[in-house]
């Protein structure tokens, strides 16, 4: 699954996943804060102070490696406003950080604090090798004051001599060979979770939203009250997530509409975690995908009890996460061939991409400070013109809306859009 992520990375924009933590504006860190907070607790996650290196021929898949020249100001910039930073500046320095590569070498993450006279952000974004979504809330839960206190190794270790990494990959070899009777019946799970099941499979209908993406994102959200969507999750004997998909769906046709377009249904990729829980010291990735088409129903109501029936469907005849063991072939075999690039901008297998992770549901601290607000970002690379990221943070359900500004036009009215659709399903089912 990282190697799938690797060969995704050689696009547009690069592969990268983070947040956005707002702090209480009267009780914000100062830079020696922070600067403390991450000195003490980075040598606490093993990840943090590795790099990723390719290994010589026939020793394998790449390695981490500790970093023996890590330096914490390498990762960690601090901008002071002397004007208010409000959520659209936030937002936007987030999102020139999330578009912009990593340096290769070093350990793939950066941070920068935001302090401004009355609000204050740490932005931290990560390359998505290096963890999932259930790995970067492992993360932050390990840099939080409630976290439990992780043990420290020796650093840096050395790596590993030639030798030993040949030899490890010769018995990986070996247990491939052996496990190919489980991987084939997890390739055969893998394609029911994609669809390949059913005669549902045709190409996506076009729209304006999928587009080749340029290297820019803009970054909006919404947030309501997490107790109000579980409440009319309920009702509708689904989950958060059914509620989330029924208002994403409504808002995106909303947009189509208003451009002259009528698809007869949308596809959204919903990403399944292979785990229910990570730790600081086992990050990486376990994610597959789930494409779910959605029919074009005005109405809320009926388009939530849609998508109810069909998630329930797919959750009993599928394998969580399997659909990674074919998408990852696929992937890497694209890569091989030069043309991943051209596939994925130019895919017409979903309209658009949105995850949704279960935060912690009470604010955590941070050297003392309450982080008061948790927002996710990503990046997509190909021809999805926008993406939704999803998270539960402290009884707060926040949608972040990221986009090609270039394709996107009319971002502000899809995130009226959403807002208002999230509305009245809440309404409805009060």
């Amino acid at each position: 699954m990282d190697l799938t992520v690797l060969v995704a990375d050689h696009a547009s924009i690069p592969m990268n996943i983070g947040a956005i933590l707002l702090f209480d504006s009267a009780a914000s860190p100062t830079p020696q804060d922070v600067r403390a907070l991450l000195a003490d607790r980075i040598p606490r996650i093993p990840r943090l102070r590795q790099t990723l290196r390719r290994t010589p021929f026939g020793c394998g898949r790449p390695i981490w490696v500790d970093d023996p020249g890590f330096v914490l100001d390498d990762h960690l910039q601090v901008l002071i406003r002397p004007e208010s930073a409000q959520e659209p500046e936030l937002f936007g320095i987030a999102t020139d950080m999330l578009c912009r590569p990593l340096p290769p070498g070093r350990a793939l993450w950066r941070a920068c604090l935001v302090i401004s006279p009355e609000h204050c952000a740490l932005i931290v974004i990560v390359h998505h090798v290096l963890t999932d979504g259930l790995g970067g809330l492992a993360v932050l839960a390990a840099l939080a004051d409630e976290g439990p206190v992780q043990p420290v190794r020796d650093f840096p270790q050395s790596p590993p001599s030639r030798w030993a990494m040949a030899s490890d990959a010769a018995r990986e070899r070996l247990h491939t060979i052996r496990a190919m009777p489980v991987d084939i019946r997890r390739g055969f799970a893998g394609l029911r979770e994609l669809g390949f099941s059913s005669t549902s499979l045709r190409p996506i209908e076009r729209t304006s939203l999928n587009r080749p993406t340029s290297s820019r994102r803009r970054a909006t959200r919404v947030a309501v009250e997490l107790a109000d969507v579980v409440a009319t999750a309920h009702h509708a004997d689904g989950t958060v997530n059914d509620v989330v998909l029924a208002a994403i769906t409504g808002a995106v046709l909303d947009i189509l509409r208003a451009r002259g377009e009528r698809p007869r249904q949308l596809v959204i990729s919903v990403p399944i975690s292979g785990r229910h829980a990570a730790a600081p010291s086992e990050l990486g990735n376990n994610t597959g995908v789930r494409p779910i088409s959605i029919p074009a129903i005005d109405d809320d109501a009926t388009r939530l009890t849609d998508i109810v029936a069909v998630s329930k469907a797919l959750n009993r005849s599928t394998v969580r996460a399997s659909s990674a063991v074919p998408l990852g072939g696929v992937f890497r075999l694209l890569h091989r061939t030069g043309m991943f690039e051209v596939f994925i901008e130019h895919q017409r297998l979903v309209h658009t991409f949105e995850t949704n992770l279960r935060g912690p549901a009470t604010a955590l601290h941070l050297a003392g400070h309450r982080v008061a607000g948790l927002v996710p970002v990503v990046a997509t690379p190909g021809n999805v013109g926008v993406t939704f990221a999803v998270l539960s943070y402290a009884g707060t359900l926040s949608i972040t809306v990221i986009a090609d500004p270039d394709i996107v036009t009319d971002q502000d009215r899809l995130t009226d859009a959403l807002a208002a659709r999230l509305e009245r399903l809440n309404r409805t089912h009060r």
